[in-house]
C-alpha cells in the first residue's frame, strides 16, 4: 500500500511540475516573441554537424501570406526559397504547429532558418493547434496553389517529400495530423519538441494517441522545467512503432526548446526530405553525432 502511494504521489508531483511549466509557457507566449532573429548565431551547439545545420542555408528567402479560412487561424504563411518562382524545381515541405498562443508571426526566424536550407516552410497564427486540423488546411492550401498555374508555387511541391514539426501543444498536433487528419499520410518524417505529456495532455483535454505513427520521428525536449519529464517522453518514444530518436537539451527551458534544437531538427528534415548524407551522420552510422553531443542527454536511437 505504501508503494503505491508513493507512486501516486510522484505521479501527481510530476503532473504539477509539468501543469506550471505549461502556465509559465502560456503566459511567456501571449506577451513574447518566441524565437530571437539572431538565435542561429547565438545558441550553443555541441558538434559540427548540429553547428553546421544551426547556421543559415545559402538561399534568400521570401514570405507570403493569406488569410486563413477560419477566423481564429489569421493567416496562412509561407517562407520558401526566393529563386522558386523562377526555377523549374520542386521544394520539400515542412508544415509547422504551433504552440499555446505563439502563432507563426511570434516565430519568423525559426521559419526563415528552414526555408534557407531549401524547404517550403508553412504555418499560421492558430493559438490552439492540437487537433491537427489548422495543419491539415495550411498543407491543403499549399497543395491547392501548387496545382494552381497562376500561382507562385505552380508545380514547385515536392509532394513526395513533406514533413512536419511542432513545439508543445504543437507537438499534440503533430501526432493528430499525421493520425487523425486527411492529409495524414502524405508525411514522411515528423519533429515533436517537448510535447505536452501523454497524462498532462488528457487533462487539458489535448488528446493524442503516438501509437498510429509509422514514420520516422524525432523527439526533443529540455531536461528541466519542460511540460514533459524524462517518464513522460521514454513512455512516448516506447508507444512510437517507427524509426525514432530522442534526446533532452540541457539548460534550457521549455520555450527555447522552439529553435535551440534547430541543428538537429534541420538536419532530420534534410536527411530524409533531401536525401542529404551528412546530415544522417547525427543520428545514424557507427557514431551517430546525437548520442555523443553533452549539450543533450537522455539520448536514444531505434531503427534508423
Amino acid at each position: 500500500m505504501k508503494t503505491v502511494l508513493r507512486w501516486a504521489g510522484i505521479s501527481l508531483a510530476l503532473f504539477v511540475m509539468a501543469k506550471a511549466a505549461w502556465t509559465t509557457m502560456v503566459n511567456t507566449a501571449l506577451t513574447s516573441s518566441m524565437a530571437p532573429v539572431d538565435y542561429t548565431q547565438t545558441v550553443e551547439t555541441g558538434g559540427p554537424l548540429e553547428a553546421a545545420y544551426m547556421a543559415m542555408g545559402s538561399q534568400p528567402v521570401e514570405r507570403w501570406e493569406v488569410p486563413a479560412p477560419e477566423e481564429d487561424w489569421g493567416t496562412f504563411v509561407a517562407y520558401y526559397p526566393a529563386a522558386l518562382p523562377q526555377t523549374g524545381e520542386q521544394y520539400p515541405v515542412v508544415v509547422m504547429v504551433n504552440g499555446t498562443g505563439v502563432g507563426a508571426s511570434k516565430y519568423p526566424a525559426v521559419f526563415e532558418h528552414l526555408a534557407s536550407w531549401g524547404f517550403i516552410v508553412v504555418g499560421s497564427d492558430d493559438p490552439s493547434t492540437c487537433t491537427g486540423e489548422s495543419a491539415d488546411a495550411a498543407l491543403a492550401w499549399l497543395l491547392n496553389e501548387n496545382a494552381d498555374p497562376d500561382s507562385r508555387f505552380y508545380q514547385k511541391v515536392d509532394q513526395a517529400n513533406i514533413g512536419i514539426c511542432g513545439h508543445s501543444q504543437g507537438g499534440v498536433g503533430v501526432f493528430n495530423a499525421i493520425n487523425a487528419n486527411p492529409r495524414g499520410g502524405l508525411y514522411r518524417c515528423a519533429v515533436s519538441l517537448s510535447p505536452v505529456d501523454i497524462e498532462v495532455a488528457a487533462a487539458l483535454h489535448l488528446d493524442y494517441d503516438p501509437t498510429p505513427t509509422r514514420i520516422p520521428t524525432l523527439l526533443l525536449a529540455s531536461s528541466a522545467g519542460d511540460v514533459i519529464q524524462l517518464d513522460g517522453l521514454q513512455q512516448l518514444y516506447e508507444a512510437l512503432d517507427a524509426p525514432k530518436a530522442m534526446a533532452r537539451r540541457t539548460s534550457v527551458g521549455h520555450g527555447q526548446m522552439l529553435y535551440t534544437a534547430d541543428g538537429y531538427v534541420t538536419a532530420w528534415f534534410l536527411w530524409h526530405l533531401q536525401g542529404d548524407e551528412a546530415a544522417a551522420g547525427a543520428f545514424t552510422g557507427g557514431a551517430p553525432e546525437l548520442l555523443a553531443n553533452e549539450r543533450y542527454q537522455d539520448q536514444e536511437i531505434d531503427g534508423l
